[in-house]
């Protein structure tokens, strides 16, 4: 499957045509509670993460987020 994520494009190997955003953040060994995921410019809820299925040619934006004063 190949997509784009922050711009760069990526392809993924043994995802079997479709994997969810929360498996695509533990591939990428991203922190769930601590990134904001945007699919195709429209924000994804962390509710909807386990189910939000990537598919190939979608284009991704993580943010990760990050506190300070």
């Amino acid at each position: 499957m190949r997509i784009t994520i922050n711009g760069e494009a990526k392809e993924l190997a043994g995802a079997g045509g479709s994997l969810t955003v929360d498996e695509l953040l533990a591939q990428l060994a991203l922190p769930g509670d601590r990134v904001a995921v945007e699919i195709n410019g429209v924000v994804v809820r962390r509710a909807d993460r386990a189910k939000r299925a990537i598919v190939d040619g979608d284009v991704l934006e993580i943010v990760t987020l990050v506190g300070g004063g």
